[in-house]
């Protein structure tokens, strides 16, 4: 699979989801497929996109590490964008904080789309997964198995997140005193007001 062959689709899904969940009456989007490790997709508040003299357009991006998710996932995701560009466009205020607070007002807007929205308390309402409903929706049209191509970063392969990598330094303890700090293993600390050796935790 190619970039431009998911991108095709996901317009394809766009333009899908926007007939049969909002009227058709969302506006052309530019869709776009970036890296993203800390999120699956964003939706741009202003038109980021200027072609011509008058026409302008919001971006929806997918992340592209967590593309080849099972697509249920990722057309979650393009219809959570799309909840933002429903509300944008129909002055609802669905976020704060610097737009990463998910309101109650987006959780409504997305749960009639048919997702399944969770609270987290520093992003709000909007941890989202598909709902049956959705997820029998992409099946009936023959969607799964259309995204299989993900670029390799933060995420790694699959959408989830790459295990960290041990840490080089280790705690040491003032045995006299209790002071502590951090430091790669081979050096020896002296913990100067007790004049002790400082040993590794």
């Amino acid at each position: 699979m190619t970039i431009s062959a998911a991108t095709a689709f996901l317009e394809s899904a766009y333009s899908t989801l926007n007939k049969d969940f909002f009227e058709n009456k969302l506006p052309k989007v530019q869709i776009t497929i970036q890296t993203s490790p800390k999120a699956y997709g964003h939706f741009t508040c202003s038109e980021v996109w200027k072609g011509g003299k008058k026409e302008s357009y919001h971006e929806i991006n997918i992340g592209a590490e967590t593309l080849n998710r099972p697509v249920s996932s990722t057309i979650g995701t393009l219809l959570h964008e799309m909840v933002h560009c429903y509300c944008a466009v129909n002055g609802i205020q669905d976020t704060s904080r610097n737009h990463t607070y998910h309101n109650k007002r987006f959780r409504d807007e997305a749960i009639k789309r048919g997702l399944l929205i969770s609270y987290d308390e520093k992003i709000g309402w909007s941890i989202t997964e598909p709902s049956k409903d959705l997820k029998s929706y992409c099946a009936k049209h023959h969607w799964n198995g259309k995204l299989t191509i993900a670029r390799q970063g933060d995420f790694g392969s699959g959408g989830e997140p790459k295990p960290k990598k041990p840490s080089s330094t280790r705690k040491y303890i003032c045995p006299c005193c209790g002071a502590s700090c951090r430091a790669t293993r081979d050096l020896q600390i002296l913990c100067i007001p007790c004049d002790c050796v400082m040993e590794i935790a």
